[in-house]
């Protein structure tokens, strides 16, 4: 199978878009519960700066939409996923900022309040693309910003969309993340995909505790 670090990433998650619906897709929730507590948990004004990174057509956007958080990005690099986020949402999507393209090289994503992430970090295989990731956090997080990301846990997939990943428990994660932000809450998820396989999900949710420096 090709490794995420060496194929064509936009065409790859395009064809994915394009030859599956979105209740197809493995990692899809209905209702995105555990994400939505661990914002909740941020204790975050409605007004707060929320992205949602490797947002796809995921639903979160949706339920923060819904419960009066104003300030939103949806970023991926599949321009059909967006795309059909937005006309999933309509007349909403007009409240949403939306990005196409690749986080690690993407300029101009803004200062957040809260990162989230429950689809990408897992794919960065190698060691630069993890420090890329890191320095796209580091300057897109505010101080004291909150961010929360998922991935396989260890005993989840070792593969997902015919790509390799990494797996990680929370710990691992707030390691990667290193020693400006600390981990807040761990959790463990056992998701159940469309055809009722199990995936274990592990996630972090961390507190930024060095200034904004970027």
């Amino acid at each position: 199978m090709s490794s995420s670090a060496s194929i064509d990433q936009e065409a790859h998650w395009d064809r994915v878009y394009r030859e599956k619906r979105t209740t197809d897709l493995g990692w899809f929730q209905p209702h995105p519960a555990l994400s939505l507590e661990l914002i909740a948990a941020a204790a975050l004004d409605r007004d707060a700066r929320i992205i949602d990174v490797g947002g796809g057509d995921s639903l979160l956007v949706d339920h923060l939409l819904a419960l009066g958080y104003g300030q939103l990005t949806v970023l991926d690099i599949s321009r059909s996923a967006v795309e059909r986020a937005q006309v999933r949402l309509g007349t909403n999507a007009d409240k949403v900022r939306w990005i196409v393209g690749d986080v690690m090289t993407t300029d101009g994503l803004g200062l957040h309040d809260l990162w989230h992430d429950r689809a990408l970090f897992h794919f960065l295989l190698e060691p630069a693309q993890r420090r890329q990731y890191l320095a796209a956090v580091t300057r897109s997080v505010a101080a004291r910003g909150a961010v929360v990301i998922a991935t396989f846990a260890p005993d989840g997939p070792a593969q997902c969309s015919g790509l390799d990943v990494c797996r990680y428990d929370a710990e691992g994660l707030a390691v990667e993340l290193g020693e400006g932000f600390q981990i807040v809450d761990a959790r463990r998820q056992a998701h159940q995909t469309p055809w009722a396989a199990e995936q274990r999900f592990a996630y972090a949710s961390l507190r930024r505790v060095v200034g904004q420096t970027a």
